[in-house]
């Protein structure tokens, strides 16, 4: 099967469109020939060696897909030959075929296409995650979503007003990213590079602030996030995409009884992937509902890959770049 490989850390240029064995199942597995792949940054880090989850080279990136079964295990009991599916595979989905165990494959409603399916699992799991279960979104809240018109940004604004948030801030790094984060459904968006954003948070909120901050961004944002944070508000790290990291101050959380929280969509796959069957249920019927419209920017080729990883890269994307299989 063809596949994209990373044989040494580095630049696009490291992806590699090869030949390599179709991989096999065990008892607990299913084969899934792949129809799409999304592009996401934990991939760009996986390319650079800074992903955690990724291990050493040869790696082929790449955290969720969608596809059909073409094979399964003799112990699985839910899935079948034939069955359109999404799924978080073993060994990465920029690939023809992809192995992924029971327990993180997941069947499709008819009426979402592979599009929108391969756009969907990471951005829509994680953004679930954050708000109803790491954050406890409670109703009438308010939430600031950083970096809120990339993939999982558009989606957890989305998600945020379905779980009863109030009022829903996005920061973004540019003016041409604004109006993806107000089309999402954000209520308002600012761009830090331009603006304050603590400043203005605290003015939106009447001094306030957020009762929900979610930062993927990290360093100076991170540590920034914690002056516009309400009283008993959370603040959820789920990357570093900075580069940096944030500190934080005990003494900033215990007399405001506020939260520093952190999520790892690959930690809890590859350590609690029993998490995850009730989220694709909510996420299923989100988007059998029309409720959740998962924004998709740009198409590639699989053998496109490394032209696909510079666009996110540039952070020029807006909504999910995907990897298409002839």
């Amino acid at each position: 099967m063809k596949a994209i490989v990373i044989d040494e850390f580095g630049g696009p240029d490291v992806l590699k469109y090869i030949n390599v064995d179709t991989p096999s199942i065990k008892t607990n597995q299913v084969l899934i020939r792949v129809v799409a792949t999304s592009v996401n940054f934990a991939d760009i880090q996986t390319r650079q060696g800074k992903y955690h989850a990724a291990g050493k080279p040869p790696i082929i990136p790449g955290l969720d897909a969608a596809g059909i079964i073409e094979a399964v295990g003799t112990d699985v009991q839910s899935l079948k030959v034939g069955q359109r599916v999404i799924a978080f595979p073993k060994t990465g989905s920029y690939a023809e075929y992809i192995v992924a165990d029971e327990d993180l494959t997941f069947v499709l409603p008819d009426n979402i296409d592979f599009q929108t399916a391969a756009a969907s699992p990471l951005v829509s799991f994680t953004a679930y995650k954050l708000l109803a279960d790491v954050a406890r979104l409670q109703q009438d809240e308010t939430v600031l979503i950083h970096a809120a018109a990339g993939g999982i940004g558009t989606t957890a604004i989305q998600l945020a007003k379905i779980l009863g948030a109030n009022c829903i801030i996005g920061t973004v790094g540019s003016e041409n990213k604004v109006s993806a984060a107000i089309e999402a459904g954000a209520d308002y968006v600012i761009c830090y590079k331009n603006e304050d954003f603590v400043a203005k948070v605290n003015e939106l909120t009447n001094g306030k602030g957020a009762d929900i901050i979610l930062d993927s961004i990290s360093g100076e944002v991170g540590e920034k996030s914690l002056n516009c944070l309400a009283m008993y508000g959370r603040l959820v790290n789920f990357g570093n995409a900075s580069g940096d990291f944030a500190q934080f101050k005990t003494t900033d959380l215990h007399a405001s009884c506020r939260a520093v929280l952190g999520f790892s969509l690959g930690t809890t796959r590859n350590n609690r992937p029993e998490l995850f069957r009730g989220t694709a249920e909510h996420i299923m019927s989100y988007l059998t509902k029309g409720s959740l419209d998962i924004k998709i920017g740009q198409h590639f080729k699989l053998e496109e890959a490394a032209h696909a990883h510079r666009l996110v890269e540039s952070r020029q994307s807006i909504g999910k770049v995907l990897l298409e299989i002839n």
